[in-house]
């Protein structure tokens, strides 16, 4: 085969073949075509796209580059897994994992860290004193099977494929394409070798999708991508035009997700916790256990209330070298030097609290990275008290800032100030979530 006559072919807006789309992948992940090529054949996909064989074809074609887990042997069991497309306050596997382990399904997750303004769980986790989320596959693997739950980085090189086109596609203008997203985020998720697969699609100004139409179209094209490989699939899609809770930083929002294991938490954080954990129950139960959504729900609420949860939590984190006196007592956990209290200068109802703003916000803090490697300060962020369509009055307290420097506090202030507004009349809430795809 020759790369130029696949590049032609999807250029003219025809469907590759399956051996073209490997030979392709293949090529490029052992360095035997160049990047010019390479780039050239995501901008023709990019502006021709991919019907849903293609998309298919590519994911696993990915998926393969590199090595394939075996979750369901590891576990020995049927595995399950969760995926978010990123979002604002947006901790939820720091309770979802626990949570659904604490109910006897065994997860094992690899996850990232953050990279601009969107908060990584590695981060959020070492914001928990010598937590080691650096394990070896012997030690990964072990605690799974010991414990029954491990969240750490990625130990095996999954999809490398992957990793070389979507650096290509950051500098090439071909980020924005569907089958190319859907393509990246699943060839991951099927070589991390799950049976069942929960997806958290993000849609709002806070994340990649901004609207409904696109965030239910990149759903749908994921969960094909999950029935065409075998997997079963549930997606969701969930606001994030506002932050998910209400803290933003990685050590507060570690803070936020004990506090929601031990049965508190803000409300629609909760609630997205047991939304997204009672799914994964349902595709752990095989259509057989928890095919009633309120005995799961029922369960779930249970392990929350009365500590089994936190317990598993606890369990994960002394067995990866954690400080567990930070599990029990949160104020442990890094914490800022100053703390600013933005208020409210007039009456009314919250008409907006722009989820990118208050990530900018946090970002100014030092609380994300601009490049993979960069420091970030885990004690700083943003915690944001009110929500769309809340009533305030005057000198109501609107956010609290935590800064470790003084001079970066009022670029933070200006986001805040920008991000949040008022209306005189009454402001509709905002849904949790818009939509479900079932796969």
């Amino acid at each position: 085969m020759h790369a130029v006559d696949i590049i032609a072919k999807k250029r003219d807006g025809l469907a590759l073949s399956q051996e073209e789309i490997n030979w392709f992948i293949d090529a490029y992940t052992t360095d035997a075509l160049p990047d010019y090529q390479a780039a050239a054949f995501l901008m023709a996909v990019c502006i021709r796209g991919m019907n849903r064989q293609e998309i298919s074809d590519l994911t696993l074609a990915m998926a393969r580059s590199g090595e394939m887990l075996d979750l369901a042997k590891l576990l020995g069991g049927y595995a399950v897994d969760k995926h978010s497309s990123g979002g604002v306050g947006d901790k939820t596997t720091l309770v979802v994992l626990p949570l659904v382990a604490s109910c006897g399904v065994p997860v094992a997750k690899m996850s990232g860290r953050g990279l601009g303004f969107s908060g990584g769980t590695l981060d959020k986790l070492e914001s928990i004193h010598g937590f080691n989320v650096n394990l070896t596959t012997e030690q990964f693997e072990a605690l799974a099977r010991k414990n029954g739950l491990v969240l750490a980085g990625q130990s095996k090189d999954l999809a490398p494929a992957d990793g070389k086109l979507y650096a290509l596609r950051d500098v090439t203008g071909t980020v924005p394409s569907l089958p190319l997203i859907a393509s990246s985020i699943m060839s991951k998720k099927l070589a991390a070798g799950a049976n069942g697969i929960v997806l958290d699609v993000k849609m709002g100004e806070g994340a990649f999708m901004t609207s409904l139409e696109d965030a239910r179209q990149l759903a749908q094209m994921m969960v094909d991508i999950g029935v065409d490989s075998g997997r079963d699939m549930i997606a969701v899609i969930s606001d994030m035009n506002q932050p998910l809770g209400h803290a933003v930083g990685n050590a507060l929002e570690m803070a936020e997700a004990i506090e929601t294991l031990q049965g508190g938490g803000p409300s629609d954080f909760r609630e997205h916790c047991l939304q997204v954990a009672a799914y994964m129950l349902r595709l752990a139960g095989q259509g057989q256990r928890w095919t009633d959504e309120s005995e799961a729900r029922a369960l779930l609420d249970e392990h929350l209330d009365n500590g089994q949860a936190l317990a598993k939590f606890r369990q994960m984190v002394a067995a990866q070298g954690g400080d567990v006196e930070m599990v029990d007592d949160p104020s442990k956990l890094p914490q800022a030097t100053y703390q600013v209290d933005v208020t409210a200068d007039e009456a009314g109802y919250i008409a907006q609290v722009s989820a990118k703003a208050v990530a900018l916000a946090a970002f100014e803090l030092g609380a994300g990275r601009e490049r993979k490697g960069d420091p970030i300060d885990l004690a700083v962020g943003v915690k944001v008290h009110v929500k769309v369509g809340d009533q305030v009055g005057p000198g109501a307290k609107l956010a609290t800032i935590y800064a470790n420097d003084e001079g970066r506090l009022a670029a933070c202030r200006k986001y805040l100030d920008e991000g949040i507004t008022f209306h005189r009349e009454p402001v509709a809430p905002l849904p949790l979530f818009y939509d479900t795809i079932m796969g």
